[in-house]
């Protein structure tokens, strides 16, 4: 795809791309600070993600592909949302997050409990039948669910990832558990598409399917990629967390005083008068 072709068919993705990538400069010449080169290549590989996934990877959606739709959900709500968090540094962030008007509000919607029960329902009111036929026919509600998975996932991924101290991180045994848990509303939206004796979505029937493949056999294959595939990714994730956690008990692990040499004992007898 050119850029004419990106323009023309997907104007708003690159103006956006181009809006998050100047509020990043923006950030850093008002802040009188530079991001680390970690945080810079992260952030670009979050705006390089988002521009290939609702582009390139839309392009394949659009063919009535399924499988690609779920990918597509997938990687906003799990890849590109971590990535941002990653790449944006806690003193850009700060100013605008802990100001008196956005912080309590902040607050709330960073509260784990409050970002799992939000993104869990976004995410599984969105595979509903009649939302997501609705999606597939309607482009200007197609974008605001995009963007709901997305805003909703940088909340999820805050406890596990917040660059600020005043909007800390879980622990690290809550957060493996926190995970851990994400895979009940994953498995309700994987298990039902997966396990369908018909396909659920008539939208797929409509018309010809990409790449040839039966659309039964396409939605089988997005359910797992779903079900399987965002499995393994929490596992992986729950992996490395433990490794921090294991990481961090060996650099702040006490040491045994009993073990410690204790100097030989001096007995101290009184000096004679003279």
């Amino acid at each position: 795809m050119d850029i004419d072709d990106l323009l023309g068919e997907h104007p708003s993705i690159p103006i956006g791309v181009a809006a998050l990538a100047v509020l990043y400069w923006l950030g850093c010449r008002l802040c009188g600070r530079r991001p680390t080169r970690g945080q810079v290549g992260w952030f670009t590989a979050a705006l390089a993600v988002i521009l290939y996934t609702h582009t390139e990877l839309d392009e394949f959606a659009d063919n009535r592909i399924f499988f690609m739709h779920m990918l597509q959900h997938l990687v906003q709500a799990f890849v590109i949302p971590p990535m941002l968090l990653m790449g944006t540094p806690d003193w850009m962030l700060r100013p605008w997050v802990l100001s008196r008007a956005v912080k309590p509000v902040a607050r709330i919607f960073t509260n784990p409990v409050v970002a799992f029960f939000l993104f869990s329902a976004v995410f599984v009111t969105a595979h509903f039948p009649p939302i997501f036929d609705r999606m597939c026919r309607d482009e200007n509600f197609h974008i605001f669910l995009h963007l709901c998975f997305m805003t909703t996932g940088v909340l999820l991924w805050w406890p596990i990832l917040s660059p600020l101290a005043e909007l800390p991180r879980l622990s690290y045994p809550a957060q493996i558990l926190y995970v851990f848990l994400l895979m009940i509303p994953m498995t309700a939206v994987a298990a039902p598409i997966t396990l369908a004796t018909h396909v659920i979505y008539p939208w797929y029937l409509e018309g010809p399917h990409g790449w040839g493949i039966k659309p039964m056999e396409d939605q089988i294959l997005g359910g797992l990629l779903m079900w399987i595939g965002q499995g393994t990714y929490l596992m992986a994730v729950m992996t490395i967390i433990f490794y921090r956690w294991s990481r961090s008990e060996e650099r702040n692990e006490p040491t045994d005083v009993a073990a410690l040499p204790r100097p030989p004992l001096r007995v101290l007898r009184p000096r004679p008068r003279t």
